[in-house]
């Protein structure tokens, strides 16, 4: 019986242990399975999936730059040898920047040169590579550097005012993160495989340096630190960033189809600004407008100034060659107006040309800031009022530009390409001029409909508003009748107006509360004639400028005239 029941406790011991490791393998073989499953699905996540699992303050930057591959071999050799790309590089920087610098230079200064330049000891570093396939096309390679430097270059630059004051000015404790554009095109069949080589700077991360004169300090004379710095951003924005790119020919040959060639003009109405800070300790400021897309001197724009106001309205217009409007951007800046001093920047703003559909006219009130790298700016500096329009090249001839409806951008194009042809060339020098000098006529009907939520105005917490219709261009002046203690006016009156150039004239509504002792003014708005000349009528309802509550509504209708161009 012993040995039957111990035979028994053993087989029962046997079959459970068997039946134990046949559970432990099978649940091993499910955790390996699943485990290989993981590992698949890891292996096929991107970085957008990683950044959807962790939060940004604990996402790796090692996952950032997972399309760049790191480039430590070339760093450890450009240590070794930067002595002497340093000596090599310092005379070549130093003999192509002077002539850049130059063009930038700014009016208060007579010259701008070097009289000591060397990168000193700290070489650069590259922090990845990467190839990209998209703008690479069939016949070319497109790489992309990423590189860091905080160099501590010995540079002085020779400073000589108008008024004669020259001073020794040392940059220093440059700290620089960007990413360089190679482009290596045509591939040939012979050694080195390619016919020429474009750089260009992509990205400009961060640009720090500071500017001491040699022996005293920068400050003393105003306007200069910020003159010559402003030099330097613009030098280093146009001359070397994308799309301006320098080609090296390896191969000789004709590489003229690399050259940075028009794509488009970009039209810009400059409107108004509203809310600007006050730089004037008596008086308001004195505002006028400079805009580019590039910062060439005989491509940037500069407005009128409007005396003692911060509320200015120009309402006049720009054209801008566009070179690449997939990266390039609009640069607006608003200055106050010092007479003989440097002029006190207000504030900037950009926008980017990518956001813009080509033939349709975008209307955007852009806040103005500090500095358009820092966004670090907390403070109101107001904002400003611009109607966009990009008009490519070269698109299908049903494409028409809807400031000049008569106006071929096809044939445009042509008239571009066209140099050798003396009536293409006058066609192309004037053609700007008679695009800005189109006159179009015609009468444009008001309906001013009603006004909500107006603010109290008399003591007996009513108003009795009214609204009073002008053009600022040809001062013409309507207004409705009045309506008796009401903050949500109904007038339904239509009023119209023959307006001579409708791309110039300006529809002002100026709300206000009629009294029997005088009238105050509630609030008004101020549009262009752009959007109802485009469509042909519309309703809306805006907020009013100026006042602490209130919206209008209005309904605005265009019949056009006779359109001709004014000789």
């Amino acid at each position: 019986m012993g040995f039957i029941s111990g035979m028994i406790v053993g087989i029962a011991i046997g079959m459970g242990l068997i039946v134990a490791f046949a559970r432990h393998e099978s649940a091993r073989s499910k955790r390996r399975s699943d485990l290989a499953k993981m590992i698949a699905e890891f292996a096929r996540m991107t970085v957008e999936d990683s950044r959807k699992l962790l939060p940004p303050k604990f996402y790796p930057s090692w996952v950032v730059f997972t399309r760049r591959q790191k480039l430590n071999w070339l760093n450890s050799q450009l240590e070794k040898i930067w002595p002497y790309v340093n000596e090599a590089a310092s005379e070549l920087i130093k003999s192509n920047v002077e002539p850049i610098l130059e063009q930038y230079k700014p009016i208060i200064l007579s010259s701008l040169t070097f009289s000591k330049l060397t990168l000193g000891t700290v070489a650069p570093h590259f922090t990845g590579i990467s190839i990209i396939e998209e703008d690479s096309g069939p016949n070319g390679v497109t790489m992309e550097f990423e590189m860091q430097w905080d160099g501590n270059p010995n540079i002085v630059l020779d400073i000589k005012t108008r008024v004669g004051v020259v001073l020794p000015v040392q940059v220093k404790n440059i700290g620089f993160t960007g990413v360089f554009r190679l482009i290596f095109k045509p591939l040939v069949n012979e050694f080195p495989a390619f016919g020429a080589v474009c750089f260009s700077l992509k990205e400009k991360k961060d640009l720090d340096f500071t500017l001491k004169v040699v022996g005293g300090d920068i400050s003393s004379i105003p306007g200069i630190s910020d003159a010559i710095e402003e030099t330097i951003r613009d030098a280093i924005e146009d001359s070397i960033t994308w799309p301006v790119r320098k080609i090296i020919p390896i191969i000789p040959g004709d590489y003229s189809n690399l050259e940075l060639k028009p794509v488009g003009t970009l039209e810009v109405k400059l409107v108004q600004a509203k809310n600007l800070t006050n730089k004037d300790l008596i008086g308001k400021s004195d505002p006028f407008a400079v805009m580019f897309v590039r910062p060439l001197r005989d491509r940037t724009k500069t407005s009128k100034t409007i005396n003692n106001q911060l509320n200015p309205i120009w309402n006049e217009h720009f054209e801008f060659i566009i070179e690449d409007a997939s990266t390039q951007h609009l640069t607006i800046r608003i200055f106050d107006d010092e007479g003989i001093q440097a002029a006190e920047l207000i504030g900037c703003a950009q926008i980017s040309l990518k956001d813009l559909e080509p033939g349709k006219v975008k209307d955007v009130w852009l806040k103005l800031v500090k500095d358009l790298v820092v966004h670090r700016d907390n403070k109101d500096r107001g904002e400003v009022h611009l109607e966009l329009l990009y008009c490519p090249y070269g698109v299908d001839k049903s494409f028409k530009n809807p400031f000049d409806p008569d106006y071929s951008l096809t044939t445009f194009e042509k008239t571009l390409k066209s140099e050798a042809d003396e009536e293409s060339e006058n066609l192309t020098r004037s053609s700007p001029r008679r695009r800005s000098n189109v006159i179009v006529r015609g009468v444009l009907s008001v309906t001013v409909i009603s006004a909500e939520d107006l603010p109290v105005v008399d003591l007996m917490g009513k108003a009795d508003p009214f609204v009073v219709l002008m053009l600022k261009k040809s001062e013409k002046k309507l207004k409705t009748r009045v309506v008796n203690e009401s903050l949500n006016p109904i007038w339904n009156q239509t009023f119209d107006f023959v307006v001579e150039d409708g791309l110039r004239e300006m529809l002002i509504l100026e709300v206000w509360d009629h009294d029997t002792f005088g009238k105050e003014k509630i609030g008004r708005v101020l549009m262009t004639l752009t959007k109802v000349i485009l469509e042909g009528e519309y309703q809306e309802t805006v907020p009013l400028d100026a006042a602490k509550s209130g919206n209008i509504t209005f309904y605005l209708k265009w019949t056009p005239q006779h359109k001709y161009r004014d000789p």
